[in-house]
């Protein structure tokens, strides 16, 4: 199965921009949907975006839309969150999970079907 290796992140101020990487090697890359979540300090996992496995498809969580972007490259086995005008709400450990979606099951915006994830890497906005 595909292993994911995130890198990016760091400190950032307000309105700045930072693009994460989530690099897939060992599997089939192009089986998978990627998803971005993000988990502040003392709460809970929470969806960022998505990218469907064939990159056709995205979804975004609404307070994301307009300011973060997916998207893929199946011949380099990465998926990139380029993430605009930074807020310090959008502060938080930021995770890429792969879901397997062959055949017709659907790219999911809920944590429970991404089986792969990342290590985790640490996005901080200062005001």
């Amino acid at each position: 199965q595909v292993q994911l290796v995130q890198s990016g992140g760091g400190l950032v101020q307000a309105g700045d921009s930072l693009t994460l990487s989530c690099a897939g090697s060992g599997g089939i890359f192009s089986n998978y949907a990627i998803g971005w979540f993000r988990q502040a300090p003392g709460k809970a996992r929470k969806f960022v975006a998505a990218i469907s496995r064939t990159g056709d498809t995205t979804y975004y969580e609404d307070s994301m839309k307009g300011r973060f972007a997916i998207s893929r490259d199946n011949a380099e086995n990465t998926v990139w969150l380029q993430m605009n005008n930074l807020k310090p709400e959008d502060t938080a450990l930021y995770y890429c999970g792969a879901q397997l979606t062959t055949g017709l099951i659907r790219t999911s915006t809920d944590s429970s079907p991404y089986k792969i994830w990342g290590q985790g890497t640490q996005v901080t906005v200062s005001s």
